[in-house]
């Protein structure tokens, strides 16, 4: 590596800025000058080989797409010369890769919160959970007035998460609102559920119920507005018992292996796939080697290097899942005559992230190279330790909420841009790049722009296994938590009455 530039592989016939260049600038590489040809921003891809049309452009060792014309040394290649590889769905082999991540399990814990199911939380909040899109005022109304009543009381805090659904919706929207809502009363980090209806909606408590299925009554709280004289009244009297169950728990010594992580990408710029996904993917195997899970979504980001994570599959049971998780979502965008490659998005371009493919290379990485033991559907809870996927979209806001609800006590949100969002879990915000981390100080909680500058990626691993310790422990908070920034989103397809 350069102070100037990177050459993420040998193999590859593009490196990336580590500087804005102008026309006429100059660059020493393997002992040519290289002459720039055009202004190129920092985290984009300059030519080291003349790439004839036709010919792959090749980043991370593999193609990430081919050059629309000839491009020569020196030229800045991105999207103006340069088309992706993908098109429709495919057919796969299994090649199992025999690289295994060895599971050292040691006594390694953090200070968490056992649950009265053997459950275990890394936050003892109040979460309201209403079932209808309706009354997400009164829910946040009830939620601030609890707040003031019991702030300081033995609990994190009392939290609602508005949405737009619960009602007129159809089939699998339906079921899919369900889905997400059941699993966050089941959240662990949660230490007692109020859940809000309304009456008249086609997910009203009783229908709901069902889908939750078994529930602790201590624990869960249930209050039809509707039917109630005063809702606010009678809602606060609820808190309260709720409250009181949550001051039963105190933090107690639990084992690395209980905490299950979210891997999640967004606002990705180039050097995503550097220095921010590798360092998760690195995170991953340690945790995974204690014995822990770490679970990864964003189905479209994978397209073009499904491969990768299709031979990691721990059978070929687990390779046919991974198979239909990605045709699936292929098909979604056939089904709404969507090209199924449009992607990535404006900021990511401007970035410096040219296709599907460089982006797809780059957002697998986080999954390290542990093998995939599971695969699970939008709104699926996690069971197996290990790695597991998880369907979703691209989109930050609806797969933080996924990743949330299948489990994750933490997500881990990498960006080369910055966003403030956060989900119903604690979101660490890593940049790419130490100058995001340097502007953005109330949004960014970590930063792997200092593997650019000569820090080892061990010494790193082991600085961000040791935030999450803290973090799960209670003893730091991510800046989402500090600044109340905590939503959800629910994935749609389908028509609303």
């Amino acid at each position: 590596m350069s102070s100037t530039y990177i050459l993420v592989n040998k193999t590859d016939n593009v490196i990336v800025t580590l500087k804005d260049y102008e026309k006429g600038d100059t660059l020493l590489f393997e002992n040519q000058e290289i002459t720039i040809k055009e202004a190129i921003p920092t985290g984009h891809k300059v030519a080291v080989q003349t790439i004839e049309k036709g010919q792959n452009v090749m980043k991370y060792g593999f193609p990430i797409g081919h050059a629309k014309e000839t491009i020569h040394v020196g030229e800045w290649v991105h999207t103006h010369n340069t088309k992706t590889n993908l098109e429709g769905t495919l057919k796969y082999t299994f090649t199992p890769d025999e690289s295994k991540v060895s599971i050292q399990v040691q006594d390694r814990t953090f200070k968490g919160y056992v649950r009265s199911n053997g459950e275990v939380g890394i936050r003892n909040e109040i979460w309201i959970i209403n079932t209808v899109g309706c009354i997400n005022k009164t829910a946040e109304l009830m939620a601030k007035m609890a707040n003031d009543q019991y702030k300081d009381n033995g609990i994190d805090g009392v939290y609602h998460y508005p949405h737009l659904f619960g009602c007129s919706q159809l089939g699998d929207d339906l079921h899919n609102t369900q889905k997400i809502l059941s699993n966050l009363v089941h959240h662990p980090n949660a230490a007692g559920i109020l859940v809000l209806g309304l009456g008249c909606e086609n997910n009203h408590i009783a229908e709901f119920k069902k889908v939750i299925d078994n529930y602790d009554e201590n624990r869960v709280k249930f209050l039809g507005v509707q039917e109630a004289d005063d809702e606010l009244e009678e809602g606060l009297e609820l808190l309260e018992q709720i409250v009181t169950y949550a001051q039963t728990f105190t933090r107690e010594d639990v084992p690395v292996s209980k905490l299950k992580v979210g891997l999640k990408c967004g606002g990705s710029d180039g050097f995503s796939g550097i220095t921010a996904n590798p360092l998760v993917g690195s995170f991953s195997d340690k945790l995974i080697a204690h014995g822990g899970t770490s679970i990864l979504t964003e189905v479209p980001e994978m397209f073009g290097a499904e491969t990768i994570l299709m031979n990691r599959a721990k059978n070929e049971k687990v390779f046919k899942m991974i198979v239909d998780l990605v045709n699936d979502f292929k098909e979604y965008f056939i089904k709404h005559d969507q090209v199924v490659y449009e992607n990535p998005s404006p900021g990511n371009k401007k970035g410096g992230i040219t296709t599907l493919e460089e982006k797809s290379l780059g957002c697998v990485q986080k999954g390290g190279f542990s093998p995939v033991n599971d695969v699970l559907p939008y709104g699926g809870r996690v069971t197996e330790s290990g790695l597991t996927l998880v369907q979703g979209p691209g989109n930050d806001l609806v797969s933080v909420t996924a990743l949330a609800a299948s489990g994750a006590h933490i997500v881990i949100f990498t960006t080369g841009r910055g966003t403030p969002f956060g989900g119903p879990v604690p979101t660490v915000k890593m940049s790419t790049n130490t100058s995001l981390s340097e502007k953005k100080k109330n949004w960014i909680d970590f930063n792997a722009g200092e593997l650019v500058h000569g820090k080892e990626m061990t010494e790193l691993t082991d600085e961000l296994f040791e935030y999450i310790i803290q973090l799960a422990s209670g003893k730091v908070r991510t800046n989402n938590e500090k600044n109340g920034f905590k939503e959800i989103s629910i994935f749609k397809d389908g028509v609303i009455l």
